[in-house]
């Protein structure tokens, strides 16, 4: 299969990044988002998110006629879907409806010989159902599903691996699970990616294995957070550094305890272990427990902070509740990145600013401005924080936070264990 030109369909925090690596590789990209002012900005030779690296990476291959966003699909030998695929209502269903509408746009623009890949993290069996979607839209193209070897068009899941913060880097290092409908799609996958991917392209023996093999990372991660979680708790109870404890213990060496905080975030580790009980909700017990171990952690917080306000008003009993400010540091589900979604502390702040009588302030060094929609108080600078606030919230472990000395006044409340083991 000849490779002249690749459309990524969401460019997002993953699609964005894949995208400008292909155009890196001297290829053709056209990058398809319903997102205007992200089109508008990439065409620019700008980006709309926070990744080391790729504001380089990207304003080169605009410069040079490689990358091109538009908001309307085109014709391209290959198609990469990276849109969102989050859950919906109490049950935690998978929400297919990006996907879905992903195809519906692409399938008017299918030839014989193209390649569609679902990158997107999804539930088992999504790959198998995006695809049946593409041929409901193209009676007039054969599909793997009855086709087999013999289709028109190739289809795989090929999920991405990547940490936030390192998205450049591992997009490149790291290896890749391919999960094709039949083995000459999983083959020109292969070739696809290896345009640029050093890691090794594995071939998984299907895409539902590809699909799980993603899941079943994410929730391996969010067991072991649930622990450490679960671990802080405990420790709280009893009257015991939680960070001291995790110190010891991990001194066995067969022992690796990770490190607590205020939840789980992301779009990854926070919504994937919830596919896996989808599929298998009699089955799933750990799984489930874990992820409600995880979700429930930004609830103790709130009262650690409760506490803290309380505190504060009996050291003095001048002020009123109204009177005093709290600082919040971090609003990113994790250090050093500007990425809100499924974030604990974004959670907390919003809970924080809706309960709190007085004054909240954000501080938040990735985030230039916080949209008015997310009612999250006022975007301050760290020197302000530490000068008036009054309750001192510790959310997230940016390494400004971790370069700065502990507050001198005021109560404090530290998830991240940063201030605590000063």
């Amino acid at each position: 299969m000849k490779i002249e030109r690749i459309s990524v369909i969401g460019l997002g925090y993953i699609g964005l990044p894949t995208a400008a690596m292909f155009a890196s590789r001297k290829l053709e990209v056209i990058g398809v988002d319903v997102n205007e002012r992200a089109v508008d900005t990439i065409n620019r030779g700008e980006i709309h998110i926070v990744e080391p690296d790729l504001d380089m990476v990207v304003q080169a291959a605009v410069k040079e006629g490689y990358l091109r966003a538009t908001t309307t699909p085109e014709p391209a030998d290959a198609f990469l879907i990276a849109v969102p695929t989050p859950f919906e209502g109490k049950n935690h269903q998978p929400d297919l409806r990006f996907i879905e509408a992903a195809c519906q746009s692409i399938a008017p623009m299918l030839a014989p010989g193209n390649l569609v890949i679902l990158e997107s993290t999804s539930p088992v069996g999504a790959t198998e159902k995006m695809s049946g979607w593409l041929a409901a839209a193209r009676p007039d193209l054969s599909f793997p599903q009855d086709a087999g070897e013999e289709s028109d068009v190739r289809i795989a899941h090929c999920p991405e691996r990547v940490l936030p913060g390192k998205v450049m880097q591992e997009l490149i290092s790291n290896d890749r699970v391919i999960g094709g409908m039949t083995p000459i799609c999983s083959a020109h996958a292969v070739a696809l990616y290896k345009l640029f991917v050093r890691g090794e392209c594995v071939v998984a023996s299907s895409p539902r294995a590809a699909e799980m093999a993603k899941l079943t990372e994410n929730s391996f991660r969010d067991v072991n957070i649930a622990f450490a979680n679960e671990l802080s708790m405990i420790c709280d109870d009893l009257d015991i550094n939680v960070w001291e404890l995790i110190s010891l213990a991990n001194r066995h060496p067969r022992v690796n305890i990770l490190q607590p905080g205020p939840g789980v975030g992301g779009h990854c580790i926070a919504v994937d272990p919830w596919f896996i009980v989808s599929s298998s909700p009699e089955r799933a017990k750990l799984i489930r427990v874990a992820r409600e171990v995880n979700d429930a952690k930004p609830a103790w917080v709130l009262e650690k902070i409760n506490a803290a306000v309380s505190g504060f008003l009996i050291d003095h009993p001048e002020k009123a509740a109204h009177e005093v400010s709290i600082a919040c540091y971090g609003l990113a589900f994790k250090a050093d990145i500007d990425d809100l979604r499924e974030s604990p502390a974004l959670r907390i702040v919003r809970e924080v600013v809706g309960t709190h009588p007085g004054r909240t302030m954000v501080v938040e060094p990735n985030v230039d401005i916080i949209p008015s929609d997310l009612n999250c108080g006022t975007l301050v600078g760290q020197a302000e924080a530490e000068r008036s606030a009054d309750v001192h919230v510790l959310l997230v472990d940016h390494s400004q936070f971790k370069n700065m000395e502990r507050p001198r006044k005021g109560e404090i409340v530290d998830a991240r264990g940063v201030w605590r083991e000063r």
